[in-house]
């Protein structure tokens, strides 16, 4: 999509304490994002959930170690894509934290809705 509007953003953080794993680390961290958000606004107006594009951008060490295509198909709602940049943290002990930044877009809506005073 090219014209699009951002209608949120949200942050999460996530661990692997054991095991080392970014992906699971990752998919907590978009997990704890996702659970501050709700979106009624896509029924109120009409929009299907298909229209929404979601981007997800996750902060790991080690970004090539993270599972993109299982992130995606994690998301429950739009067209995920999802990429991974240097960030995180990776501990002496082999604990895993990565960040999220979840990002969900709407085709652009200006022009066809005004407010009223609520006498219309």
């Amino acid at each position: 999509m090219s014209d699009v509007q951002r209608i949120v953003i949200e942050t999460g953080m996530g661990t692997d304490l054991h095991g080392g794993d970014a992906t699971k680390a990752a998919l907590r961290a978009v997990d704890d994002a996702m659970r501050r958000s709700s979106l009624p606004i896509l029924g109120a107006i009409g929009l299907d959930h298909a229209a929404m594009e979601v981007r997800v951008t996750l902060g790991a060490q080690d970004p090539g170690s993270i599972d993109m295509d299982r992130i995606a198909a994690h998301m429950p709602r739009g067209r995920a894509t999802v990429t991974a940049v240097p960030g995180g943290m990776t501990l002496e002990s082999g604990a895993v934290v990565v960040t999220a930044a979840v990002e969900a877009f709407l085709p652009s809506q200006a022009g066809r809705w005004r407010l009223t005073d609520g006498d219309a």
